[in-house]
């Protein structure tokens, strides 16, 4: 096992999260903080190209797509920044690799470029951001409005404003549909895009949400899904703004698991674990009207 420190990639922090890389591969980086860190910054700002280099004293080219799938994992988890964690996780497909290995004395030096596929450019971005700026001002809350009545006026809103996709649902190579800014813009969206600016608004007035992925159940059958769960007062409840607005109902607004059967979720989010991060209500949220 070798541990290196040359690692060369552009935008560094000084704050540090002590991230547990794994170090059952062949190599691993010591500063992974500083790398991750970089690396979601890229992501946040759309570069098109992230070069990671770095060097050691062995063959470790077989490592090297485990090495950037869990750097690229940990770039995109939670972070209180509005425009991080799930808003970067779900507006992207993922990445292609390219890589060069080169040797000199004994010494493999390598150079790794990430290609992201972003499903939006960071001018749709810069709009989604000035969109959601002005949105926002114009419910002129206060120190004094209580986090429901800030989930309420934007859970309307985006009810009240956005329409699903229905044309685009099953064009597979449509990707505009699961962002929020198809849902702000085009004001049509799948479950994903719902999700997505629903995460970006309640994060930007500093509401805690996730995204949670998994399957819809039907009597006849299932298919993929995605849905939020939002904090209120220190317990997480179920919201599928989607299913909402296709029945035209709250059937589905601010639910306990015990009201939620007909959603089932992807492994990583009904672990022992998620669970213990995200506490959920065993009631319904009560609230009038």
């Amino acid at each position: 096992m070798i541990c290196f420190e040359a690692v060369t990639v552009e935008y560094f922090s000084e704050q540090l999260y002590h991230y547990d890389v794994r170090k059952d591969l062949s190599v691993y980086f010591t500063n992974a903080d500083e790398v991750i860190m970089a690396i979601r910054k890229c992501l946040q700002r759309h570069d098109w190209h992230i070069i990671v280099s770095f060097n050691s004293h062995s063959d470790n080219m077989k490592d090297i797509d485990d090495i950037i799938r869990e750097l690229m994992d940990y770039a995109v988890a939670e972070t209180d920044n509005p425009t991080e964690g799930d808003y970067i996780r779900y507006q992207y497909g993922g990445y292609d690799l390219n890589y060069t290995q080169k040797t000199d004395r004994d010494i493999y030096y390598y150079s790794v470029e990430i290609i992201p596929n972003y499903y939006t450019t960071p001018e749709q971005e810069e709009k989604v951001s000035e969109k959601i700026s002005e949105i926002l001002d114009s419910f002129h809350f206060t120190k004094n409005t209580s986090d429901y009545e800030k989930f309420r006026t934007i859970y309307s809103y985006i009810y009240n404003n956005v329409n699903y996709d229905k044309v685009h649902k099953n064009h597979t190579n449509n990707h505009l549909k699961t962002t929020a800014y198809s849902a702000l813009f085009y004001k049509t969206a799948v479950c994903q895009g719902y999700c997505v600016l629903l995460y970006r608004m309640l994060r930007e007035v500093g509401i805690d949400t996730r995204i949670i992925t998994g399957m819809a159940l039907y009597e006849t059958g299932e298919e993929f899904h995605s849905w939020n769960i939002v904090m209120l007062d220190g317990m997480y409840y179920n919201v599928d703004i989607t299913w909402d607005k296709q029945s035209e109902n709250n059937d589905y607004y601010l639910k306990c698991d015990d009201d939620f059967k007909s959603h089932k979720r992807d492994s990583q989010f009904s672990t022992e674990e998620f669970y213990l991060q995200y506490p959920m209500s065993k009631k319904n949220y009560f609230f009038e009207g």
